[in-house]
């Protein structure tokens, strides 16, 4: 069998007695970076050594099969750094094809970052997407905060504080400098802190420098009631945040219910204060 077990995401007080006891007895363990799992062995006050096996984004694919026939004659305790194994760590990959042998998956449950950041953002919690961490590059991360302007539901993205401060403006520009936006840092820790906010005031924010785990937490596009006036002035101005005229015009389209072409001709006439030309058909395509 292949046990998740979720460990804590900061305080140590948060281990479940479950998760004490299957470190006390088990034989063997595949842990995202075996040092960590050293530490909490001793920070419980567990004398137990199982074997150690390293899992991690690296050699998981690699080394899936020779867990999963491990795991036919012997329970094989999986865990991460921090909190569940396989939300935005490793795993997935050995749970699949656990799965697809016949091998036993369960899990211990306990803490997350995900739900403990949503549970205190003050955000709708009835619907919510976790979407991992934001790309690294500027046009990458652009590209998916913009398949992402007209979702309804509660967004949550984990971030390295050395590019919170970028994600937030590029956040900002793409879905709204009003967008409603929670920070989470340290969550369960000592320095623990929530910061709330819009989105452009949260991108001001964390330029002065932000340290620890981060989680943001992001409200979900409401429907808008523009008239086409509206919808020209907000195409204008994800253009002028670098977004190209098309694209920009198909963002607030999804959002407005407004016509792509109608939007994309009015933007373009206001821009160049010319009356444009048809667009091509294939630039918006029918359905």
């Amino acid at each position: 069998m292949i046990i998740l077990a979720a460990t804590p995401i900061g305080n140590l007080g948060d281990a479940s007695r479950r998760l004490v006891e299957a470190l006390t007895t088990a034989t063997v363990v595949a842990s995202e970076d075996t040092r960590v799992t050293i530490h909490l062995l001793k920070a419980l006050g567990i004398e137990n050594r199982p074997r150690l096996i390293s899992l991690h984004d690296h050699n998981e694919r690699g080394k899936a099969a020779e867990l999963v026939e491990l795991a036919r004659d012997t329970d094989l305790l999986v865990l991460s750094d921090a909190g569940m194994p396989t939300v935005s760590d490793p795993g997935f990959h050995l749970v699949d094809a656990a799965v697809s042998a016949g091998v036993v998956v369960s899990a211990l449950p306990g803490p997350s970052a995900v739900l403990t950041a949503l549970a205190v953002s003050g955000l709708p919690t009835d619907r919510f997407t976790f979407e991992g961490f934001l790309p690294r590059k500027h046009g990458e991360r652009v590209g998916t905060l913009r398949e992402l302007v007209a979702e309804r539901r509660t967004m949550v993205f984990f971030e390295s504080p050395n590019r919170l401060a970028a994600s937030l403006t590029d956040l900002a520009t793409v879905l709204g400098a009003d967008r409603r936006v929670v920070v989470c840092r340290e969550l369960t820790k000592f320095y623990e802190e929530i910061k709330r906010g819009t989105a452009a005031e949260l991108a001001e924010w964390a330029a002065l420098g932000v340290r620890g785990e981060i989680c943001i937490v992001v409200a979900g596009a409401e429907r808008q009631v523009l008239n086409l006036e509206d919808g020209v002035r907000e195409v204008l101005v994800l253009v002028a945040g670098g977004i190209r005229l098309k694209e920009a015009a198909a963002d607030v389209s999804a959002a407005s219910g407004l016509g792509k072409r109608e939007l994309y001709e009015s933007a373009l006439q206001a821009k160049t204060g010319k009356v444009s030309s048809m667009p091509d058909r294939s630039d918006f395509p029918l359905g």
